[in-house]
Formats: C-alpha cells, sequence, structure tokens
C-alpha cells in the first residue's frame, strides 16, 4: 500500500534537501493567467529571434498537454552562488576584466539538475512502485518560474526572476512532470518587490520596460548569448565588459542580501573564468575555447558569438596599445561578423585615445 500522500510529500521534501536542493514543493497544473500574459509578451515580440518560445503551442502551459497523464509537478530549487556579492562586483568594475554570468562558471546545470532529479525520482519509485515522471531543467516548453511561484518556492520580482525571500535569486529550478495526484503546496501569493525597482533603474539598456516585464531584446543576456548576429551598434557601448550574460538586476536587490553561497562543488569557478581578463579569452584559439567550455552552459554560444562579444567588450575599455594590437591581430583571421566588431572596437578606442 503506498504512503499517504502528505507523508510522501514530506518524505519527497527531505529526501531533496539531502540531494542537495534547498526546496521542494509540489503544485497542481494551472497556469491560466501565465498564459495569456506569455501569449501577450510573444505579440509584442519581446523574444526577439527566439523563435522555440513559439513552437509548442499549448503544451509551455499545459503541462499534461506536454506530458499526457501529468497530476502534478514536483519543484525544485538549488543555489549556485559562487562568490560574494563583493567579489562579483569588483570584477564587473574592472573594465580590462571579463564579467561571466555567475551561473554558467561551472558545470553545466542542466546536467546537475536533472541528474539530482531523477535520483528524487528514484527514491519516490523505492518508496511506492513505478509511476509516470519526466524531469527538466531549463530543458523543454516549460513555465518554470510560475509553477515554482505556484509550489511556494518564491514570487516572481519586477526583474522577471524568481526570488525567494530567505535565500534571494541566486539559484536554478527544476521540475518532475508525474502522473500522482500528490497535494500541493500554498502558492507564494504575495509580491514582496514592494515600491522598489533597482533592477529596472541599473539595467544597463533599459531592458525592464515596465515591472515585471522584459523585452528580451534589449537584454544583455540575450544579446551575448541568443543572439546570433550582430549586436546593436546603439546598444553595444551599453554592455560593458559583460561577455556572456549579465547579472546587474540581481546584484542590486535587496533580497539577495539573504542569497547563500552554494555547497555544491559542481558549481564552482572553472578555468579562473571568474577573474579572467579580456585579453586572455581574446587570445583564446577555437580548440581551446570548445575545451575550455567543455561540460558548461556556455556551450550555448559558439566560437564566432563569443569572440564577437569580446570585441564588443574590449571596445568598451579603456584605451590600451595591447587592446589594440590584439584586436588589429585577430582581424585578419575572423569572419565578417567579428571583423565588425572589432572594426567597431578599434574605432572607439582610437576616437577615444
Amino acid at each position: 500500500m503506498r504512503p499517504d500522500p502528505a507523508e510522501l510529500v514530506a518524505a519527497l521534501k527531505g529526501w531533496g534537501l539531502e540531494l542537495g536542493f534547498q526546496q521542494i514543493g509540489v503544485t497542481g497544473l494551472e497556469l491560466g493567467a501565465d498564459a495569456s500574459r506569455l501569449k501577450d509578451w510573444l505579440a509584442r515580440q519581446y523574444h526577439g529571434e527566439m523563435h522555440w518560445l513559439t513552437a509548442h503551442g499549448e503544451k509551455r502551459y499545459t503541462p499534461d498537454a506536454l506530458v499526457p497523464g501529468t497530476l502534478s509537478v514536483i519543484c525544485a530549487r538549488c543555489d549556485y552562488l559562487p562568490e560574494s556579492m563583493d567579489e562579483m562586483q569588483a570584477q564587473l568594475e574592472n573594465p580590462r576584466g571579463a564579467y561571466i554570468s555567475r551561473y554558467a562558471l561551472g558545470r553545466d546545470y542542466h546536467k546537475t539538475l536533472r541528474g539530482r532529479l531523477r535520483t528524487l525520482a528514484r527514491r519516490l519509485e523505492a518508496a511506492i512502485g513505478p509511476f509516470g515522471h519526466r524531469v527538466f531543467s531549463d530543458s523543454a516548453p516549460v513555465l518554470e518560474k510560475p509553477l515554482a511561484r505556484n509550489a511556494g518556492l518564491g514570487w516572481i520580482g519586477k526583474h522577471t526572476n524568481l526570488i525567494n525571500r530567505h535565500d534571494g535569486s541566486w539559484f536554478f529550478l527544476g521540475e518532475i512532470y508525474t502522473d500522482l495526484a500528490l497535494p500541493a503546496d500554498p502558492p507564494q501569493a504575495a509580491d514582496h518587490c514592494g515600491s522598489c525597482q533597482r533592477c529596472i533603474d541599473i539595467c544597463p539598456t533599459a531592458a525592464i520596460v515596465a515591472p515585471y516585464v522584459l523585452d528580451a531584446r534589449r537584454c544583455i543576456s540575450y544579446l551575448t548569448i541568443e543572439l546570433k548576429g550582430a549586436i546593436p551598434s546603439e546598444l553595444r557601448p551599453l554592455i560593458g565588459n559583460r561577455i556572456y550574460g549579465c547579472d546587474d538586476c540581481q546584484l542590486c536587490c535587496p533580497w539577495n542580501r539573504y542569497a547563500k553561497r552554494s555547497a555544491l562543488p559542481d558549481f564552482d569557478p572553472r578555468h579562473g573564468l571568474d577573474r579572467a581578463s579580456l585579453l586572455t579569452l581574446f587570445a583564446w584559439t577555437a580548440n581551446e575555447f570548445a575545451a575550455r567550455t567543455e561540460g558548461s552552459a556556455m556551450r550555448r554560444v559558439s566560437f564566432e558569438q563569443w569572440q564577437r562579444n569580446l570585441a564588443v567588450a574590449l571596445g568598451n575599455a579603456p584605451p590600451d596599445a595591447a587592446i589594440i594590437n590584439a584586436l588589429e591581430a585577430q582581424r585578419p583571421q575572423a569572419s565578417p561578423l567579428v571583423q565588425e566588431h572589432i572594426d567597431w572596437a578599434l574605432a572607439r578606442l582610437r576616437a577615444a585615445a
């Protein structure tokens, strides 16, 4: 006989903590209001070139359409913060240093979270016998943040990230879609952002166009990761030294004073990327890029995008003979896309010299 569902959920939460998750919550499938907001956001073309966001119809906001038979969603969050806020801020403020969004410094979180969620599912299976389920972590058409909010893991802030009042926002999310009818946790109904709009004010490219509304086409994470072509010239100076993603809206959030360093070595920085200089990374060959980003979320970008982003960041650095020489030396063998950004950087540096 299967355990009482409430006792099962309590056990599930305990197992989750043992596996390195900070919180487990359970929710049902209702996402009607979030579906309406998504449709409006897509209609405004705020998704830019991320065409996959329009590709799956109702599956994104109807869990049992994505995985037939789904009755409950088990949501998990896992801290990834690798260092202090002061250390991050110091790297961001170093114009010759490369800033990489801190979620990408260690092992690919997709693998880490899915692996731990599969282990959690096996623990559950050992307790109750076989059951239907699928595991996700930013790996399918899933409205992760609304589901996590509904499962009581936090609220969606004005910057559109999920915030937990005890742990801030430096965490990953993952889900288990299951055919088990589990008692749902109370949702995080309250929004604790109040009148604060620091994230809106600090966004370098003004991508947060209204509270809770992000125009991805202006977001540095989109520009440096998802955009495959040329970065709009008017946005290049605003990118600063951010070469992969952007953390500004999290760095300024008052709730992140409660954020805790991750205890998982998976998320420790690799290859010194937390303190790397722009010139060091720009000197990488394609083979070096492939070797040093292996097993990392940074494989999301191509070597061409990597060089493009670095050329922009170097163009935003203080004028320096070493930077100009590096850009000039790289130009002949660079792709036309990278050459365009190198030319922009050289013109900017020479004008400022």
